[in-house]
């Protein structure tokens, strides 16, 4: 029998605000490649910085992802203070200034066309060599602002990159440690958060209790950061992709849809919410940095 997918919030919860800590920070510089977590990451108005600020793009300048090309997995990425380097099983790593870019470019990110930077032709070659397609690799353009839906920021511009479509994504630890302990009681083995690439994952609230969070404050050494969580994280197959392997495999997708189908998404499978930034541009975040959650009750 499927199980009530757990969206009404706990009545003990109901307090005006929860302390919440910062437990881990992650990073996606090349959009589906792998994250690196990080200790401290500056915080912009578009998500962390450096966040999915690469894409690898096909002849057609369309993005291309893990949905297609589940060995973007195991490109692994290491940001140094002047350049980005990328390693892969078989590859004499990839180099690149963080600050030097080609010739501009017009590619297309779901249903967005974007002006971006071409990274040239070894970036070029090293990924299509790795993957096995005519790939190009592309820098966004920082001075394009592409927005969020409005539909689910109530109107409040939040700019992104290569994202999916908003600047970050919330997850608690509670709730891997949830799906984790259903995965083992179904014979499965247990995953790490790396599967769910998010940005922030909290530690203090319960399984799923980001799901009605409205604010997440915290308290940066150089200033105070409001983050608002507007929309459930639906999620695709990326999650049954073994990062170490890049074999796939149903098991989280799976265990998944027999609790979080969300009727906030017609039903699909939702694991964490996407944010905004409303204050904090500029704001060095740490981990271990205390802060609070606001709940929403609509």
């Amino acid at each position: 029998m499927q199980e009530t997918p757990p969206h009404t919030p706990d009545e003990a919860r109901q307090e005006p605000g929860t302390a919440v800590t910062l437990a881990r920070l992650f990073a996606y510089p090349v959009k589906s490649c792998a994250g690196v977590e990080l200790d401290a990451v500056e915080l912009t108005e578009a998500g962390l910085d450096l966040d999915r600020a690469w894409m690898a793009v096909d002849q057609r300048g369309d993005f291309v992802s893990q949905r297609q090309l589940p060995r973007m997995a195991l490109i692994r990425c290491q940001i140094r203070s002047e350049e980005l380097v990328l390693r892969a099983p078989g590859m004499l790593a990839l180099h690149l200034a963080i600050n030097a870019v080609e010739k501009p470019v017009r590619v297309q990110v779901w249903d967005d066309s974007v002006p971006a930077f071409d990274m040239g032709n070894v970036a070029a070659q090293w990924f299509s060599d790795f993957l096995g397609h005519r790939l190009r690799l592309v820098r966004f353009d920082p001075e394009h602002r592409r927005l969020s839906q409005f539909r689910w920021t109530a109107g409040l511009e939040a700019p992104n990159q290569f994202s999916d479509g908003y600047p970050l994504l919330v997850v608690s630890q509670a709730s891997l440690d949830s799906l984790n302990m259903r995965l083992t009681a179904r014979g499965h083995a247990a995953v790490g958060l790396e599967r769910f690439r998010p940005n922030l994952v909290l530690s203090g609230v319960q399984a799923h209790e980001e799901d009605f969070i409205r604010d997440v404050r915290l308290s940066g050494a150089d200033g105070p950061v409001t983050l608002r969580l507007v929309k459930p994280c639906a999620r695709c197959p990326i999650p049954d992709i073994d990062p170490s392997t890049a074999e796939r495999s149903t098991a989280v997708g799976d265990t998944l849809a027999t609790y979080r189908a969300d009727p906030r998404l017609d039903g699909a499978l939702t694991f964490g919410m996407n944010a905004i930034v409303l204050e904090g541009d500029g704001v060095r975040l740490q981990k271990g940095l205390p802060g609070s959650a606001t709940w929403r009750f609509d």
